[in-house]
């Protein structure tokens, strides 16, 4: 255990590693393929993917820093550009459904930017995946008014839309409900709290109260005295969703430009309902990047909309590798860089 402690961003290192080797080996044959079939695409729409990912990672730094600025903060952008490399890469290599990614981002944020609290920079974060959802419904009306406008509004693409709505709905008021409620989000988080110390009791018999109900108390009043901030200054919002719109639209273009590259220009209505099936679905999914579920889900979802299976797979999983490959570099960068200098000049 002392060894853990005193090493801990080393071995993090090698399971880093050791995940990323895992990725490459479970795409390895697509990989291959990929590569084959750039010499049969237009390289130039391929290239525009880097300027639109560097578009998205602009729209997620301006929504961290307006968020921040809203909870009285202010953060460069330079700073935030990077974390938002460092998160993609968190959440791409670590199969938590984005838990990773709160976590990191709370632990960088602390250390490395005074007067950020631990649950500053969660309910920051928070609010981020609530605006984020939130513009995924504004994407999904402006998709199905392409996909009326293209006749491939179908029973199957309402009823894939409608249930999109509705998860999101009700996760965004679940997740408000409770911590708008001083004594709501208390009683919650003192449920769950107690349910893991029970469970954890079962390997620890010795230690009844692993989890501080006491500090989880603390923690919990401090996020939701951070989010009442936020929601008394709701009205500085519109410009944070914009941005989380503008971090959607980027990634919904990412994949329509793949498309133009092999050739087709493709109904965008498709492609903005696949991509919110797909992102939901890489939630849950248990391997790092939901490698195998996102791909599936994705091209299952435009064979619906009415894109052919046999142009859908190649221009998905090309769109998969590449994105890859100009995200997690950088990301890994900065990530290493992070882990081996904790402090930023």
């Amino acid at each position: 255990m002392r060894y853990i402690k005193q090493h801990w961003k080393m071995l993090l290192n090698i399971l880093t590693i050791f995940v990323l080797v895992i990725i490459i080996y479970a795409i390895r044959k697509e990989l291959v393929s990929t590569l084959d079939d750039l010499s049969h695409v237009n390289a130039w729409a391929l290239l525009l993917l880097v300027p639109i990912e560097a578009l998205n990672y602009h729209a997620q730094a301006k929504l961290y820093q307006g968020l921040f600025d809203i909870v009285g903060n202010k953060i460069s952008y330079s700073f935030l550009y990077k974390m938002s490399l460092e998160l993609n890469f968190v959440n791409g290599v670590f199969p938590s459904g984005g838990v990773s990614g709160v976590s990191y981002f709370g632990v960088r944020m602390r250390s490395n930017e005074e007067g950020i609290t631990g649950s500053k920079a969660t309910v920051v974060q928070l609010i981020k995946l609530v605006l984020i959802f939130i513009s995924f419904e504004i994407l999904l009306i402006v998709g199905l008014l392409f996909l009326s406008v293209g006749g491939h509004v179908n029973d199957v693409t309402i009823l894939v839309a409608s249930s999109i709505t509705t998860l999101v709905i009700v996760l965004n008021g679940g997740f408000l409900y409770i911590i708008g409620s001083r004594t709501r989000i208390n009683a919650t988080f003192s449920a769950l709290t107690r349910s893991l110390n029970r469970i954890i009791k079962v390997f620890r018999p010795k230690h009844p109260e692993t989890i501080k109900l006491k500090r989880v108390h603390e923690i919990v009043d401090e996020l939701h005295n951070n989010y009442r901030l936020i929601q008394d200054n709701y009205k500085r919002l519109g410009a944070p969703l914009m941005y989380a719109l503008l971090a959607n639209l980027t990634e919904v273009l990412a994949v329509y430009f793949v498309y133009v590259a092999f050739g087709h220009w493709v109904n965008i209505g498709a492609i903005i309902l696949a991509y919110s099936v797909a992102n939901f679905a890489g939630l849950i999914s248990v391997l790092p990047g939901g490698i195998g579920t996102y791909e599936a889900i994705m091209t299952a979802v435009l064979a619906a909309a009415g894109i052919p299976i046999n142009l859908s797979i190649p221009v998905v999983v090309m769109y998969r590798i590449l994105n890859t490959l100009i995200q997690l570099p950088p990301g890994y960068y900065f990530y290493h860089k992070a882990l081996s200098r904790p402090k930023e000049a």
